[in-house]
This record gives structure tokens, sequence and C-alpha cells, in this order.
């Protein structure tokens, strides 16, 4: 039998300092890094989980959007999720994310992304894997200099002015974030003792991308981890690898977050750079309507989608859509054959196209007929969604 719990905002220091604690153990750290961490997200985008005057867990909900076909959808997302042992597995931990999900239907955000500790309790909720976060790592002597087509100029770090380079990135990349400034603020905070620098790829006026890396040295060498990266044009590419091989004599490796197919590794002469770590993040739709709607499709396609969805959290997403396509934009309706039916869960890798319609199908995601399988190919299939950030 499932608890009643109530679920809030943080009232007062006395509970901040106590999820501070539920968080700090959950995560095997300090309850003051905790409380730093709740401050630079905002106090206000916590939820706490409570019983009895007592917090069971919490979570934080950071706005965002998030880009897909180079439109901005709106999105929560959920970060910091923790409940407290001697709450565990009395249903805390879904009770918190369904009234967390309830919350942004109110507040009319389409979408959700998190990172799962574990999938079977997102999964619960209607989330599904949609999208990579990949670290790549070369060794730094197989890198050669070559002529440097764009000044590369080290300059103080300016949130404005990367930003806008970022975005002209992001709006262009399925599954980038339209980045809340907690994003940017935990980008740029120092681990221990260690500094970054902030680089812009060509002239001051009008540079053409920007680079953000620390160095460290460890029991593996030196390397370079680039934090952030931008590269607008083909010589920012060409003159990004040529300012980091001009770092081999004292850096072994060279790592950065990219894509499961990482585009800046194809001007390389050979396939040394390879893929250190992945892992995927997950989305939830939470108004059938307004995500699908709000996102873009590709230009020059004309389609009409018919979808029979099932939703046990949100009635209205229940039943049959039909999604009609034009000039790069979507426009739903309610009714239609229900040609291509899936659960909540399963539109979400359909709508970033982390995965083919047919390769949904083959896992069980989605039933369709031929004919709605290769309309759903053209309207979602691009190139994979990826995220540069963990939150």
């Amino acid at each position: 039998m499932t608890s009643v719990y109530e679920y809030s905002k943080l009232a007062n220091a006395e509970e901040l300092k106590r999820l501070g604690e539920i968080l700090g153990q959950c995560f095997i750290g300090r309850r003051e890094d905790q409380e730093s961490y709740i401050n630079i997200i905002g106090v206000d985008n916590f939820r706490i989980l409570h019983q009895k005057g007592q917090i069971a867990g919490g979570l934080a909900i950071i706005p965002m959007g998030q880009w897909w076909g180079s439109q901005r959808v709106p999105m929560g997302g959920i970060a910091a999720v923790g409940i407290a042992p001697e709450y565990r597995g009395t249903g805390a931990a879904i009770t918190m994310i369904q009234q967390t999900l309830k919350e942004l239907h109110v507040r009319s955000v389409p979408i959700s992304v998190l990172y799962p500790a574990t999938q079977r309790l997102y999964r619960k909720a209607g989330y599904e894997q949609a999208g990579s976060f990949c670290a790549w790592e070369i060794p730094c002597d197989t890198l050669s200099t070559t002529k440097q087509l764009l000044p590369v100029v080290r300059v103080e770090f300016d949130m404005q002015v990367l930003n806008q380079l970022y975005q002209q990135k992001a709006r262009l990349t399925n599954g980038h974030l339209d980045r809340d400034q907690a994003i940017w603020e935990r980008l740029i905070e120092p681990d221990d003792k260690e500094v970054f620098y902030t680089y812009l790829i060509g002239s001051a006026n009008q540079p053409e991308g920007y680079i953000i890396f620390s160095q460290h040295r460890t029991e593996e060498g030196s390397i370079l981890r680039i934090k952030d990266w931008a590269l607008l044009t083909t010589a920012a590419l060409q003159s990004f690898w040529n300012f980091i091989a001009s770092h081999r004599s004292q850096i072994k490796k060279v790592r950065w977050r990219s894509s499961v197919v990482d585009y800046l590794g194809l001007v390389l002469p050979e396939q040394t750079a390879k893929i250190k770590s992945t892992m995927r993040w997950m989305l939830r739709v939470i108004d059938v309507v307004k995500a699908l709607e709000m996102r873009g499709y590709p230009p020059g396609i004309e389609a009409e989608l018919h979808l029979e969805i099932k939703d046990d959290l949100f009635a209205e997403n229940n039943g049959k859509f039909i999604l009609v396509i034009s000039n790069g934009h979507g426009e739903v309706t309610s009714g239609g054959k229900g040609e291509l039916q899936l659960d909540i869960k399963g539109l979400a890798p359909l709508y970033t196209g982390f995965f083919t319609p047919q390769q949904l199908q083959l896992a069980g995601k989605l039933t369709a007929t031929e004919s709605a399988l290769l309309v759903a190919t053209q309207i979602f299939t691009g190139a994979s969604p990826w995220t540069p950030d963990f939150f």
C-alpha cells in the first residue's frame, strides 16, 4: 500500500538543510556541497515530498527549452532526485515524479528530460531513452598542425557572447538545450583547483566559434578536457583542431563531448578518436498535442501520420490523433485511423528520432502499418539527438 505524501516547495532554511542532508547521503557527498548546488539551481526550483512533517525526498525542476527541428520546445529538466533510505520502497519516488509531471502539465510544459539512475522508475512514469551524452577521447600525438585559418584568442568568460554562439549551434542540433543560467554556472564551476580557459575562434567582431577547456595531471598522463565548444564554420573546425594539436608537447589525451556520430573526427586523418563513455538521457512527452506542434520538421515534406497513443497519467494524451506536416510545421487534430499505435514511452524516442520507427517496432515499442512506418520515418528520422550538458 502506497503511503500518503504531500508535495510542495521548500518552505524554510530548515527544510533546505534537511534536503541537503538527504541529497548528500544519496549522492555520497557533503551536505554543504548539496546546499550550494540547491542555491545555484535556485531554491524555488526544488520540490520536496513529505509526510507528517518529515521530508522523504526531493528533486529539482530546471526550466529550460530543448531544440527539435530548429524549434525551441519548452522543457522541464529533472535533476537531483533523491529519496531518504528509510522511505525507499514506499512509493515515494514514483509519487514525487508523477506529482512533478502534473505540475509541469499545469504549467503547459510539453516535455521533460532527465538522466536516470535507474530506468525502471522513470519508465513507470512514462519516460524512455531519447538521446545520448557521450565523451570522446583522442591521443594528442595523433593530431598534426596545419595552417591556422582563423585566429584563436584567449578571452575572459562572457556568458552573453558565448551563449549567442552556442545558440546558433544548438538551434541546428536536435536535443541541445536552451540553457538555463544555472547550466552555464555549473559549466564554469571549478573542480578542486581547476583552472579553465576560454578562447574565441575568429575575429573579435564576428567570432565563428569558441572553446572552453581545462588541463589536468592524472595517472594516465596529462589531459586537456574540453568543457564546452561551438564551431559554426569549416574554417572554425579546422582552426579548432590545429589549436588543440599545438598542445601535443604537454598533453597526452584530449577529451570532449559530442554525438555518438561525431562529425568533429571526420576531418582527422585517421580514426584515432574513440568514445570514452556514453549514456542515454530519457524524455517524457507531457502534452502530446503541444509537443508535436511546437517542434520543427524537415522542410519540403507534406505528410499525414495517424497515431493512437496510450498514457496512464494524462487522459488527454489518450486516443487517436492526426499529425499533419507542412512547410516544416505540424498540426494535430483528434481522430484518424490510428495506423501507428504506441504508449507514451514509445512516443519519446520516435519524437526525438533517437531510433527509427522500424527499430522501435522491432523492439516492441510501437505497432504500425507499412505506410505509417514510411511516413513516420520521413517525419522524425534525422541526426542522432544529443546534448553536451549533464544536469
